[in-house]
């Protein structure tokens, strides 16, 4: 079984497990697989200071067992939380064939204590697990700390996507010309005779650094010269893996599922001038091993990406960034149809001035809605499709279309001008796409 970030919830869980008594719920739910919580397992130890409770990840396809080479598709754990110090141990496994029978039973002798990340599938457990319930004040004061807990490092994951904003929208600013210091004063020495002083030789004024247009998506500034705008920008015109691309002739193949880890979370809507953007800490993605968190999601009207030459109505695109710094995108290819429920959440919050920003208190944004239930994906390398257009960055295009309403389409047509970036050379790119 590849590592996903399910992995970390049975990597420190306890308590006896018993599946034919327990009480199951959904928590979260990818391609492939589920996550419940049995809620009746929820127990405070006598101290207070830890809660107990059993999960459980369901797999649709039975899985090879290497120790025993028998199939299992059942893995339960019991996890030990502190709802305090946002921190949990797995302290026992057990693997099922099926409901009720059991393949084999893992004891952790020396259960590892591991921190628990805001906006992944163990916070929404741990939240779950460290709910306050009725006449449990302690409880609930814990929860509440927790909760505090995560907003802060929500706040710290949102103060950090500000600064790298910052940079680039320095970059995308006009570059003025430095003006040059004030002459010093003349002095006020008296000279005995003007005609046998050597008149110094005047030197040339050095030529004011020119002024670069600011990008855009026609005129001087359009996509065809970003590359020549400024040095920053060169990448644009000279890279071998710019997008977006026209996707054709993919090699079709067993492609790995993509592990969504998407969560409603607090939002935040910016028009700045040439589209509306998304951005929210609600969680993300996971692909071959490696997390790629959500940063923003944005639209392109027409979309940017075609497949066989056809081209959709719009397009939007979740922005991912790794711990290690790298990006990938999620496309999500929109057609006519019925009313998007993110493509509303956002208009609804639309800025009134152009740069505006709007992040509605209480209210919360779940990405996961906006996933396709089809999970069948193209994938190729790429760039990000605007100035500094930085290449690397892995493009993931869902086959499955999600909808628009013309009214919402007749929005975004009246505030913002096509602002898609015309396909480029693929430069012998593979192509790969789910069969």
């Amino acid at each position: 079984m590849r590592a996903s970030i399910f992995a970390l919830i049975l990597g420190e869980l306890m308590l006896p497990v018993t599946a034919t008594a327990a009480s199951w719920s959904m928590l979260v739910a990818e391609p492939g697989k589920r996550l419940e919580l049995d809620r009746d397992s929820i127990v405070a130890d006598p101290a207070g200071k830890r809660t107990l409770a059993s999960a459980r990840i369901v797999l649709d396809k039975p899985i090879v067992d290497p120790r025993t080479s028998d199939s299992y598709r059942i893995i339960q754990a019991q996890n030990r939380f502190d709802c305090n110090a946002r921190t949990y141990a797995t302290v026992g496994r057990i693997y099922f064939k099926s409901e009720t029978e059991i393949l084999r039973e893992d004891d952790i002798i020396n259960p590892n204590e591991m921190p628990v990340r805001s906006g992944t599938p163990v916070d929404r457990l741990m939240r779950e697990v460290c709910r306050p319930k009725p006449g449990t004040p302690a409880l609930a004061d814990a929860t509440r700390t927790a909760d505090k807990v995560s907003e802060a490092a929500a706040e710290l994951r949102k103060a950090n996507e500000r600064l790298v904003a910052d940079a680039v929208k320095k970059d995308l600013q006009r570059i003025s010309p430095t003006p040059r210091p004030a002459a010093p004063a003349a002095s006020k020495a008296p000279v005995a005779d003007q005609s046998t002083v050597a008149r110094p030789t005047p030197r040339a004024r050095k030529a004011a650094p020119p002024v670069h247009p600011a990008w855009s998506y026609a005129g001087d500034g359009g996509p065809e010269n970003w590359g020549h705008l400024h040095a920053d920008y060169a990448l644009c015109g000279s890279g071998q893996r710019q997008a977006p691309i026209d996707i054709r002739d993919g090699i079709a193949v067993d492609l790995e599922p993509i592990r969504f880890s998407y969560v409603p979370a607090p939002f935040r809507v910016k028009d700045n001038g040439r589209t509306l953007q998304i951005s929210t800490a609600a969680g993300g993605l996971s692909l071959l091993g490696k997390e790629y968190a959500l940063l923003y999601v944005e639209f392109r009207r027409p979309a940017e990406t075609t497949v066989n030459g056809i081209r959709s109505a719009m397009e939007a695109q979740l922005v991912h960034r790794a711990g290690d710094g790298a990006l990938a995108v999620l496309s999500v290819l929109l057609e006519q149809g019925a009313e998007n429920l993110l493509v509303q959440t956002a208009l609804n919050h639309l800025p009134l001035e152009k740069g505006g920003e709007v992040e509605p208190p209480g209210r919360r944004i779940d990405i996961g809605q906006f996933v396709p239930t089809d999970g069948r994906y193209y994938a190729f390398m790429g760039s990000l499709t605007t100035p500094p257009c930085p290449e690397n960055v892995l493009w993931l295009v869902l086959k499955q279309a999600q909808q628009i309403s013309p009214e919402q389409l007749s929005i975004f047509q009246r505030l913002y001008p096509p602002n898609a970036r015309p396909a480029q050379s693929l430069h012998g790119r593979i192509i790969k796409e789910s069969r």
